[in-house]
């Protein structure tokens, strides 16, 4: 497979990776033939970039970090969790009676028991959801990155969970918030930046009526968007008084939303997200959980386009955990951009003169 922008895509190409709506249900599946109604479609819908098969790449293809049957159950839980708080007037009340905490204790048990599964933990995100269902799958998201964290920090079974819940639950608190504000294409204005921001406070509230989530959890909505120097929200904490679950979800949670498309930012490849939270380490985020997370994260996925100093232009076609910045690269193209008849692949491990100058 390999990484095409939306305006590159044509009729006849395969798709290589599914593409989720809302509600976690696929709306195209890999392997379908794209016709030039599925790629406005798409286009239409938010999705910037795509994975399709070629002669060249067809053998290139990344195990998902989490099974499309787990995630869509998991988002649609989501999803079900968030609209039916949306749509309630009195949501403070109708939460109290529902029982988040063991059903998404049984959700993100799932979503670990398939992270084991993995040969490694390499966090490499390329499932593909159209604009309107991004803030569901952004939650699936941030609970799997957290997950790996909390299994790279040897994490106990029971702080396992109660870290996937308040990942999986972190952004409860939106429902709380006009839906037009959330939903809204552009940037935000100071005083709806302000309205926006009470939704940690909303969410701690809506989480604490739980009988079945621990504080821990709570603590998750509450902080992630607290930041290690004392510049976030709601109540500027920092350093180790912001709970570590909650430092780990503000890692995950910028993490996804730079990589992913959405309506009023660019997106950004994984290298460029990594290289953000390294430099704002110990400012915005815990350094130390940096460290963590940037061994596990893929930072060129497999299918990434690259431009080598050679010249030389390819895509990624395998990864090493222990190499993140080595990867194998299929050259599929000369200098001058013409395409070779017989591409080669080039181990950056073993070529320490040849570097990366461009990946996207």
């Amino acid at each position: 497979m390999r990484k095409v922008h939306i305006f590159e895509a044509k009729s006849g190409d395969v798709l290589a990776v599914d593409i989720y709506g809302p509600n976690g249900a696929v709306l195209l599946a890999k392997g379908v033939k794209l016709t030039d109604s599925y790629i406005r479609g798409l286009r239409e819908n938010g999705i910037r970039h795509i994975y399709i098969h070629d002669v060249f790449t067809f053998d290139i293809e990344e195990k998902p970090m989490i099974s499309p049957v787990v995630r869509q159950q998991a988002v649609k839980k989501v999803y079900e969790t968030m609209t039916e708080l949306i749509e309630e007037q009195k949501a403070v009340q109708r939460v109290s009676s529902l029982d988040l905490g063991q059903e998404y204790q049984k959700i993100f048990k799932e979503i670990l028991d398939y992270l084991l599964s993995r040969e490694n933990l390499l966090i490499n995100l390329s499932d593909l959801v159209i604009s309107k269902g991004y803030f569901f799958h952004h939650s699936v998201n941030v609970a799997t990155i957290a997950g790996v964290i909390g299994l790279a920090k040897g994490y106990s079974s029971q702080q396992l969970l109660d870290l996937g819940v308040g990942a999986l639950l972190f952004d409860i608190g939106m429902t709380q918030i006009p839906s037009a504000l959330w939903a809204k294409k552009g940037p935000l204005s100071p005083e709806e930046r302000r309205i926006v921001s009470h939704h940690t406070e909303f969410g701690f509230e809506l989480l604490k009526k739980q009988s079945n989530v621990s504080p821990s959890s709570a603590y998750c909505a509450l902080q992630h968007h607290e930041r290690f120097d004392g510049s976030g929200y709601p109540h500027q904490a920092a350093g180790k008084y912001i709970h570590e679950f909650a430092r780990i979800i503000a890692i995950a949670d910028v993490f996804d939303a730079l990589t992913s498309p959405r309506d009023h930012r660019k997106q950004h490849s994984p290298h460029e997200a990594a290289e953000y939270l390294c430099a704002a380490g110990n400012t915005l985020f815990d350094y130390e959980l940096i460290k963590t997370f940037l061994k596990y994260v893929a930072i060129y996925p497999l299918g990434t386009n690259i431009v080598l100093n050679t010249g030389y232009r390819g895509v990624v076609s395998n990864i090493f955990p222990e190499y993140p910045l080595r990867p194998v690269v299929r050259i599929l193209q000369n200098p001058n951009g013409e395409m070779l008849k017989s591409p080669f692949e080039i181990d950056l491990r073993k070529e320490v003169n040849v570097t990366i100058v461009e990946a996207f």
